[in-house]
């Protein structure tokens, strides 16, 4: 698959917590570092998601905050 979002960080899932039409998918990039993604229900069965399951977060965005 080709995608054109330049920010494809590989990790591992850590937690998937399904609420009524929104689940949260927990991914660990490194020990500590961890992103968090907001997907459907539907998104998380058609991908058959579950924690230890290797998988890319992918950030395609024209704004990225930065905080110091």
């Amino acid at each position: 698959m080709k995608l054109s979002a330049r920010n494809i960080l590989p990790g591992r899932i850590v937690a998937v917590t399904k609420g009524t039409t929104t689940a949260h998918v927990k991914v660990e990039l490194a020990p500590g570092l961890v992103v968090f993604s907001a997907i459907t229900n539907e998104a998380v069965d058609d991908l058959a998601l579950k924690v230890g399951d290797t998988v890319s977060a992918v950030i395609k965005s024209s704004d990225v905050m930065i905080g110091k």
